[in-house]
């Protein structure tokens, strides 16, 4: 058996032995990691076939929007070097702030499979308001767990199986991935990254 198919099949168990507070859990950790990727997505799409998706989406997200605060902790901590060091580049990230806000920055990110841990760090590196960050993270992370939760609770009967739904929502994320990093790559060769935003 592959060891993807050993990971599904033990967040099943482990979400059938801890019902909504295992998937909270799994996705605490998830989140909690910036190093190590835990596909704590794969919990919240089983969980999604087993349990009520309206609470699974819900626990997942609260757990995961927790988990980032990692990230947020490591920026504050990290502050004096991460600035001397990049300092061009926080320049660049605080423009893209100001001229879109960092809020709806941090829901984008936290909503999608884009790199929010760079976000959680850049906001503690700024010392953007913990509570302001901590509420966009919930919201972004309630919005993409609640699609994950739905996708697996639709995904058995819908695709004649998991495997399919899964598939589909990976490549939907892929192609948001893409097609924001293609987005960010060419409006920083076009030099609107660097100006401030009036």
């Amino acid at each position: 058996m592959d060891p993807f198919t050993q990971f599904v099949l033990w967040t099943q168990a482990f979400t059938l032995e801890w019902g909504y507070l295992g998937v909270f859990l799994v996705s605490l950790v998830g989140n909690a990691s910036i190093t190590l990727p835990v596909p704590s997505f794969l919990a919240v799409f089983t969980a999604g076939s087993l349990l009520n998706p309206w609470i699974v989406g819900l626990a997942a997200g609260i757990g995961a929007a927790l988990g980032e605060l990692t990230g947020y902790v490591l920026g504050v901590g990290s502050r004096r070097v991460l600035k001397s060091r990049y300092e061009k580049e926080i320049r660049v990230a605080k423009n893209i702030m100001e001229r879109y806000g960092m809020f709806p920055i941090i829901v984008l990110f936290a909503a999608t499979p884009l790199p929010d841990d760079i976000v959680g760090i850049l906001a503690g590196v700024i010392r953007y308001d913990i509570r302001k960050f901590l509420m966009a993270a919930i919201i972004g992370k309630i919005i993409m767990n609640l699609g994950l939760a739905w996708a697996g609770f639709y995904g058995s009967w819908l695709l004649g199986g998991w495997s399919g739904v899964l598939i589909i929502v990976i490549a939907f994320f892929s192609l948001m991935v893409l097609y924001y990093t293609l987005k960010a790559i060419a409006d920083w060769k076009r030099g609107r990254l660097l100006k401030p935003h009036k």
